[in-house]
C-alpha cells in the first residue's frame, strides 16, 4: 500500500498562516516552503502540517 501523495493544485488555496504568502512545493522534503515567513511546513501521509510549531526554520 502507497502512502497517500500531496496534490500540488492545493497550493491554490493554501497560504502561510504566519505570512499569509504563498508557499512552493518541495518534492524531494515533502514540505510546502514559505520564503517570506523562512519556514517549511511538513507534508505527512499527504496532508501539509499548517502549524508554525511544526514548521522548520528554513535558517537551520
Amino acid at each position: 500500500m502507497s502512502l497517500p501523495e500531496f496534490d500540488p493544485r492545493m497550493l491554490e488555496a493554501l497560504v502561510c498562516p504566519l505570512s499569509q504568502g504563498t508557499l512552493s512545493y518541495d518534492a524531494a522534503r515533502q514540505e510546502l516552503v514559505s520564503q517570506g515567513a523562512r519556514l517549511a511546513y511538513p507534508i505527512r501521509d499527504g496532508i501539509p502540517v499548517m502549524l508554525v510549531s511544526e514548521a522548520r526554520k528554513l535558517d537551520e
